[in-house]
């Protein structure tokens, strides 16, 4: 019985670790999919919050998945763990039976699992802590006391310097369809002889205090900014198809409100894309120095300049002060926090082929 309860607390351990480390390389990418549930559930004053749950999760797992290796409080980590993966068996069965959530984002975007995938690993964990949990009382650790408290304090410094390291510099591992190398036009196809779903995009913006919709393709005549403020946007399917492209609703539209997206990425040569989805007082000077950068190296070559954001009322003033030759192109907010992992990100594209990538702070 005490190999099996080893054997076990190794299993569990190791996958608590290895699901916080690859979470942990891209901490954005799970407060995006908790927005997700939040949305779902019209929980959208969490929202500004998920990003501090998200990393205190991540980090919970890795320190979690130490402590059960070494066998360390396990009366009070079984605990924590039993209480975790009843509350993520919840969340993965809820996306698999509701149908409203594609995937739970349990091992990020490097390893996606479907809805039942994720359901059906949680449903094993659950009994692999259900028995250490039972057994609880009679594993202890091998460690000593300040052995075991050097181990947990260095998975804690790790996790969270870790998930410091990528919100600031861009993910270690790029899982991303945006990656270095990937031609932006294959990634927005669905895999050849697939049918993709058919969906209508709406958007929800508030107009003096009552809500509006509209598709992507009917934006109001006098739509501002100063004027709408965003809400929410959903996918309604109108048919199910069994595939779908890497990126979806990827849309680049000119101040004229013309559909540019396909002369841009098919566009030959070289050009920069600087992504803004969010715009604070202390990110504006880093901004206008990269365009300064930007314009020098520029001027001689005529390589274009494009800014992407979804804030282009914000924005356009702050481009204004500088005379350098930059389109700006809105963009669907959940499209440019896709692409950029960092509030501003700047691409550097090759006849539509992501070469660089780079935080701008």
């Amino acid at each position: 019985m005490k190999l099996i309860q080893t054997i076990t607390r190794y299993i569990v351990g190791l996958l608590f670790i290895f699901s916080g480390l690859v979470k942990a390389n891209d901490p954005l990418g799970l407060s995006y999919k908790m927005q997700e549930f939040f949305e779902v559930w019209g929980l959208h004053q969490l929202n500004d919050f998920t990003l501090a749950f998200s990393v205190l999760m991540i980090a919970f797992e890795i320190i979690a998945g130490v402590a059960v290796i070494i066998g360390w409080k396990m009366r009070l980590f079984s605990w924590l763990l039993l209480v975790l993966i009843i509350f993520f068996t919840f969340l993965t069965g809820y996306a698999l039976f509701s149908g409203k959530i594609k995937t739970c984002g349990c091992f990020g975007d490097c390893i996606p699992l479907t809805a039942d995938q994720s359901f059906l690993k949680d449903l094993l964990l659950l009994g692999l802590i259900v028995l250490l949990f039972v057994n609880r009382n009679r594993i202890v650790t091998a460690m000593s006391t300040r052995n075991s408290i050097i181990a947990l304090a260095v998975a804690t410094i790790f996790s969270f310097g870790l998930q410091w390291y990528v919100l600031n510099f861009l993910p270690i591992v790029d899982c991303l369809p945006y990656k270095k190398g990937a031609r932006i036009e294959e990634q927005m196809k669905i895999p050849a002889g697939a049918i993709p779903d058919s969906t209508v995009i709406t958007f929800v913006y508030n107009k003096g205090g009552e809500e509006v919709e509209f598709t992507a393709d009917q934006f109001p005549d006098d739509f501002d900014e100063s004027v709408y403020s965003f809400v929410r946007r959903y996918d309604k399917l109108v048919r199910k198809g069994n595939a779908e492209p890497k990126i979806k609703d990827f849309v680049l539209l000119a101040p004229s409100g013309a559909d540019t997206t396909s002369a841009i990425i098919n566009q030959s040569g070289e050009m920069y894309w600087l992504f803004i989805q969010a715009l604070n007082e202390t990110d504006k000077p880093a901004i206008l120095e990269q365009l300064i950068k930007l314009k020098k190296d520029t001027e001689k070559t005529g390589k274009p300049i494009y800014v992407i954001t979804s804030l282009a009322g914000e924005v356009e003033p702050l481009l204004a002060t500088v005379e350098t030759p930059v389109l700006l192109l809105r963009c669907d907010a959940v499209a440019v926090k896709t692409a950029a992992r960092y509030p501003v990100t700047l691409y550097r594209l090759q006849d539509g082929v992501v070469k660089e990538k780079w935080a701008v702070r």
